[in-house]
């Protein structure tokens, strides 16, 4: 390893000075794409050409999620057909504090308790400062809840509880908008009551174009016992516990969702039978800040297409298996950023094709990476898996940890790189790098001593054709870069400065102004001791 010292450098769009570089490089296999021809230090980055690339996975993704979002239906209760109904059948009923009314059958009041008892389509408008509604229909009814202008509070415990029904679907009025707001302490703890402010125990459908507002102040927010299907609408949860969580499956087709949990943000919670336990993004935007994880499975969570943004975690992501094939995913954490870990039987593992497992053993957890950007920003690992990982597509940045006991990328068992952008950076403690197994080939730079966020550094062939520029937005000791336009065994040299479009992450830029800081070689790597934190 050598140690290269560098000078200050300056540049048209960020300055830097690194203090000393040690370079190594790694990821052993082949590389499948090639550098584009360029003639100059002033080229620019090759990185528009995998961006090109990222753009028809994309719009193959586009097709898939399609595809996907077709067999929702299959997978879950929900469907379509349950979106529509006819206005002039629904039950009209008002809610007043002493005063509530219904102007059809399948309703009745009860002071401040409203009780839905047959299927139908309910449209519920007013208010109860200290009230109910409860859907208690038979086992083969869908319910159809319309909130068109409803506050509901609760000074006992739940306001709004399915106790039964085959399907509910909670409809929110096209410009309406709805606040539900439970007790403090509830008055009925027992196993099977109500802890949440929309509590149901039958399968639950939340759709329309009005807003909802949900505050979880006892426990959690929104809970389904069975499967929760999130069509659209425009979504507030604020809970002292999680924010939102269903049994046996979590589907997000689309919708504004911003949710605020002292505990896990939005999960899915079955770990008990085959098939369940799964949580699929397939559009929609949904923001969480936890306390504990932000979107988490009990067995997978896939996000194929929309935006999920975790502001605030410990663990960013988790399940035991984790699939990305599209969208956009961001991630601050605390601790690891994507974590594929859980309470399945391991494997025996102690293989080294990833250098992150060392003698831990391998299981059955997986990270897979085909399409769409991940971004994570985490204190832990960034991307861990327990098992294997592999990226074949998309974008992936890691600003990772500081602390030499985690690492950017830390995986037990293989980690394969077939395809897409990636770039890690964080300690060099525990620097991991794609496995012999890989197709793509990449480089890995180590330095002397921590680069500070800001740092442009490009990283150019020998024709002076730039193939990745990357700017930290965290303190930096290791790097490990991988796109087609790496060639296995080629020299690179690395730069710092010049002038890059973006501020942060993989980006593109010319050499205009750069100070050149060494020499590196793709596919050659200098690999970490040891597995970090789990």
């Amino acid at each position: 390893m050598r140690m290269l010292p560098t000078a200050p450098t300056s540049g048209a769009a960020l300055k830097t000075s690194v203090a000393a570089l040690a370079l190594a490089l790694a990821l052993a296999g082949c590389s499948t794409g090639s550098t584009s021809a360029g003639t100059s230090a002033g080229t620019p980055s090759a990185a528009a050409t995998a961006a090109a690339t990222a753009e028809a996975d994309d719009a193959d993704t586009t097709a898939a999620v399609a595809a996907d979002a077709a067999l929702v239906t299959e997978d879950t209760h929900y469907d379509a057909d349950d979106l529509s109904w006819d206005a002039a059948e629904e039950v009209a009923v008002t809610v007043a504090d002493g005063a509530s009314t219904a102007d059809g059958d399948g309703v009745s009041t009860d002071g401040d308790t409203v009780t839905i008892t047959a299927a139908g389509t309910y449209r519920l408008s007013g208010s109860l400062t200290d009230g109910q509604v409860v859907v208690a229909a038979g086992e083969e009814d869908v319910v159809r809840v319309v909130l068109d202008g409803v506050d509901l509070t609760s000074s006992t415990g739940s306001p709004f509880v399915v106790t039964s029904a085959n399907e509910a679907l909670v409809y929110l009025a096209d410009g309406s908008a709805n606040t539900l707001t439970d007790a403090g302490t509830y008055t009925d703890t027992g196993t099977d009551a109500p802890d949440a402010a929309l509590y149901s125990m039958a399968d639950l459908t939340i759709a329309g174009a009005g807003s909802l507002t949900v505050h979880g102040n006892a426990a959690d927010g929104i809970v389904s016992k069975d499967g929760l299907v999130l069509v659209a609408g425009g979504v507030t949860v604020d809970a002292v516990d999680d924010g939102v969580a269903g049994k046996d499956y979590l589907a997000l087709l689309g919708g504004t969702w911003d949710v605020t949990a002292g505990g896990d943000g939005m999960k899915a919670t079955n770990e008990d039978e085959e098939g369940r336990g799964w949580f699929t993004v397939y559009g929609g935007q949904l923001v969480v800040s936890s306390g504990d994880d932000g979107v988490k499975a009990a067995t997978t969570l896939t996000v194929n297409a929309g935006t999920v943004e975790v502001t605030d975690s410990v663990e960013g992501l988790e399940a035991q298996h984790i699939t990305i094939t599209g969208g956009t995913v961001g991630v601050t954490s605390s601790d690891d950023g994507v974590n594929a870990s859980g309470g399945s039987s391991t494997t025996t593992g102690g293989a080294m094709g990833g250098m992150g497992g060392g003698s831990m053993e391998a299981g059955d957890y997986t990270v897979t990476v085909t399409g769409g950007t991940l971004t994570i920003d985490s204190e832990g690992d960034g991307l861990d898996s327990n098992g294997d990982a592999s990226i074949t597509g998309g974008t992936v940045v890691v600003n990772g940890p500081s602390g030499e006991g985690n690492g950017a990328l830390d995986v037990n068992g293989d980690l394969t790189v077939d395809g897409g952008t990636v770039a890690a950076a964080g300690s060099a403690g525990m620097a991991v790098v794609p496995g012999a197994a890989s197709v793509q080939s990449a480089v890995q730079i180590t330095f002397g001593s921590a680069v500070p966020a800001g740092t442009a550094l490009q990283i150019a062939s020998s024709d002076g054709t730039v193939v990745g520029a990357f700017v930290a937005s965290k303190a930096m000791a290791s790097l490990v870069f991988s796109s087609a336009a790496v060639t296995e065994g080629e020299t690179y040299t690395v730069f710092s400065g010049g002038t890059t479009i973006g501020s942060a992450g993989i980006t593109e830029g010319t050499l205009d102004g750069a100070e050149e800081l060494g020499t590196v070689v793709a596919g050659e790597y200098t690999q970490a001791a040891g597995p970090g934190r789990r």
